[in-house]
């Protein structure tokens, strides 16, 4: 188990890991799509690169050594064309799950999708290849922490 006595240590850093890695990627992402839409956010130039996050994100990323603890082994000898995708399909389970949970008990999702092609303004369908790219640094990430950094 992820919590038992003689793992703690190691999935605490993996969550500030994640943690960490998830936001920072989230503000670049943000970043770069606000130039590349020509949208600033917060009223900000273009050219200040201005991205963002959301504190609640700690917590969703905190969920990345837990859930790949629970199935990275069960997945690993799957060709990685298949398995991507998986990732994903579970990367949106969770967005929409705690996207859902924080417009039930805060009144509003930090991350409401207003257009393209989404679901109850929750999931944003046209992210899926970024979210590809994602799941995939993700998994390298965790392969090579789990083994390589955390003996």
């Amino acid at each position: 188990m992820p919590f038992s006595k003689h793992r703690r240590g190691h999935t605490l850093f993996m969550i500030v890991f994640f943690v960490c890695f998830g936001m920072t990627s989230e503000v670049f992402f943000t970043a770069f799509l606000s130039l590349y839409t020509g949208v600033a956010i917060n009223n900000k130039p273009l050219i200040a690169l201005a991205g963002t996050t959301y504190v609640w994100m700690a917590f969703i990323y905190a969920l990345i050594p837990v859930l790949g603890f629970f199935f990275y082994d069960k997945v690993k000898n799957i060709p990685f064309y298949f398995r991507l995708p998986m990732y994903v399909v579970i990367l949106y389970a969770v967005e929409f799950t705690s996207g859902y949970i924080l417009r039930a008990t805060t009144g509003s999702c930090p991350w409401e999708y207003k257009t393209g092609w989404s679901i109850m303004g929750l999931i944003q369908l046209e992210y899926f290849p970024a979210w590809l790219f994602f799941v995939w640094i993700v998994e390298r990430l965790y392969v090579f922490v789990n083994n390589k950094i955390i003996q």
